[in-house]
């Protein structure tokens, strides 16, 4: 099964324009299993099993999760898979196939990138005009700003325009110390900050203070005001169906995660 896991998990192109043309056009290897289900190893990981054979990731280590609950909706992806595998219809097997292989062993680094974002968090950043606009960035964002200050101790300042704002140190450090050290969770995490460009939105998530559909909305606020305003295209709607798919991914992954 070397090649066609290495085919059909190939890395995603970096760029989300071409990563949404890719997953309008794919290339789809047939199914070639005729049933998924989680077992364990003897060290008690919870594996993905097709048709009783582990399942393993690009970089040929076991796909298996911390948690029964995790590995049967992995699982549940697989199964649901038709005649064809589509990768784009597998969000939480690629979300996990990049904790596996690359943010178990670079925890250090991931949790460094996730701090960046929050020296110029999309949250802190405000319109000078319209007022409307400004109204909708104030509801969805200053919840945010208020749970990081009474619940991380993280005081955030807020700049409008284009300028660029240094944030106090200790409102970093605060946030900093809310970022997940288990991987799993530090990946979704990362996973939220740099679908949304916040860290502030994927820490509230981590930790229970907003849903999924919170986040989703906070997320798009600039872009739903353009998408308004300028009208919607395809294209645009592609890019918004596969970030969205991946949120939720992430979102499952901090809930069955503890």
């Amino acid at each position: 099964m070397r090649d066609i896991f290495d085919d059909i998990f190939a890395t995603p192109p970096p760029d989300p324009i071409e990563a949404a043309r890719r997953a309008m056009r794919p290339k789809l290897r047939k199914r070639f299993y005729a049933r998924a289900a989680v077992g364990a190893d003897a060290n008690g990981a919870h594996l993905i099993l097709l048709d009783d054979k582990p399942v393993r990731t690009p970089a040929r280590l076991l796909l298996a999760a911390p948690t029964p609950t995790l590995a049967r909706a992995i699982a549940d992806e697989w199964q649901a898979q038709a005649d064809v595998i589509d990768p784009a219809r597998m969000p939480l097997t690629l979300l996990a196939n990049t904790i596996i292989d690359g943010v178990a062993a670079t925890q250090a680094a991931v949790a460094d990138e996730v701090e960046k974002y929050l020296g110029s968090d999309l949250v802190c950043y405000r319109a000078e005009q319209p007022d409307r606009l400004i109204a909708i960035q104030d509801q969805h964002w200053n919840p945010i700003l208020d749970w990081a200050r009474t619940v991380l101790g993280a005081r955030f300042v807020v700049a409008t325009g284009m300028r660029f704002l240094a944030q106090p140190a200790d409102a970093v450090a605060a946030a900093r110390d809310a970022i997940p050290r288990d991987p799993w969770r530090l990946g979704a995490v990362h996973t939220v900050t740099t679908l949304t460009g916040s860290a502030l939105i994927a820490l509230a998530l981590a930790e229970g203070a907003i849903d999924v559909d919170t986040a989703c909305a906070a997320a798009h606020v600039d872009e739903d005001w353009n998408l308004d305003y300028w009208g919607r295209d395809a294209l645009a709607l592609a890019r918004r169906e596969y970030r969205l798919a991946e949120l939720g991914a992430a979102a499952q992954v901090l809930a069955l995660v503890s």
